[in-house]
């Protein structure tokens, strides 16, 4: 196989992982506002754990990001 091409093929598998954030965001935000609407008194309690799981999910995405950059700019 052609290095530049496994240069493209593993930038475009590491893209994955940014898909994946958006899937994991959504499911964080859905979750929290599913149970926000059931019992509206502790839904501020549980705030922190929403801000923390967002942030958690959002790095693993960038981590993604970064990596599918490095694979597809840094030389060989």
């Amino acid at each position: 196989m052609d290095p530049q091409a496994a240069k493209f093929l593993g930038a475009g598998i590491a893209c994955i992982g940014m898909g994946g954030a958006g899937i994991g965001v959504a499911f964080i935000f859905g979750n929290y506002l599913s149970a926000a609407m059931r019992n509206p008194a502790a839904a501020q309690g549980q705030f922190g754990n929403l801000i923390f799981g967002f942030a958690v999910t959002e790095a693993l995405g960038i981590f993604s990001l970064l990596i599918a950059l490095l694979l597809l700019f840094v030389p060989l």
